[in-house]
């Protein structure tokens, strides 16, 4: 038998109790999701202990993902977060060396097509940072050397401590950013770059104080991870 942390096993607990409460606007088909995802912004909820966190919140889901990949992802949910949790709480280390305890892993629920259209389509109504989008208009997409992105990504900026910009290397900390493209709005990988507690004020994320022309060619760098032209 699979056995889990304790702390997790309390805020799982806690959070499937607390789905019973719906917040004000959520619609049916999204009531179960709760359980996890928090719709409220933080002013309307009590802050709560990162390491409580099970998933991240949604209630800017319309500034942060793509519709399309929101359809296909809640079909045929996969691993974003390699170590599952906000707190590497499904890893262990050997030899200097951390490792993923797949088995210890809490699967994502997975839909049918209507219903995660209709997920989707009510999730992009959710744009209450739509100032900060607007902020980024000055972003062109772009395509940068993948050897020089690289580099930067990795060496310059230390991304590649928490971040995977390839299926197999990279930190395991942070969501992997090898199809943050497919994932995420240009608008929103940008201004999160610039200033990540503007977004979420748990978030550990760094702000690294960098200029318009660093965030763009690493926003850019992940585009060309997309292989998009």
């Amino acid at each position: 038998m699979t056995t889990y942390p304790f702390k997790l096993y309390v805020a799982f607990s806690t959070a499937l109790l607390m789905s019973k409460v719906v917040a004000a606007g959520v619609p049916e088909v999204a009531t179960s999701c709760q359980s996890c995802h928090s719709f409220e912004t933080p002013a309307a909820i009590v802050e709560q202990n990162l390491q409580n966190r099970i998933a991240p919140p949604l209630y800017f889901a319309g500034n942060k993902f793509r519709r399309g990949w929101l359809i296909d992802w809640l079909q045929s949910p996969s691993q974003i977060r390699p170590s599952g949790t906000f707190y590497a709480m499904h890893t262990s280390t050997v030899d200097g060396e951390d490792f993923v305890d797949e088995g210890s892993l809490i699967p994502h629920t997975a839909v049918g097509s209507a219903e995660a259209e209709e997920l989707a389509d009510w999730l992009m109504t959710l744009t209450p940072k739509a100032e900060l989008i607007a902020a980024e208009a000055n972003y062109t997409p772009g395509n940068v050397s993948p050897r020089l992105g690289a580099m930067d990504f990795v060496k310059f900026k230390g991304c590649g401590g928490c971040h995977r910009d390839t299926p197999e290397y990279g930190g395991l900390s942070g969501p992997e950013l090898y199809t943050a493209w497919q994932r995420l709005q240009p608008g929103y990988i940008v201004s999160y770059m610039r200033e990540p507690a503007a977004w979420d004020s748990l978030s550990t994320m760094p702000n690294r104080a960098m200029g318009d022309i660093q965030i763009h060619k690493l926003t850019d760098y992940l585009k060309t991870l997309s292989g998009e032209d």
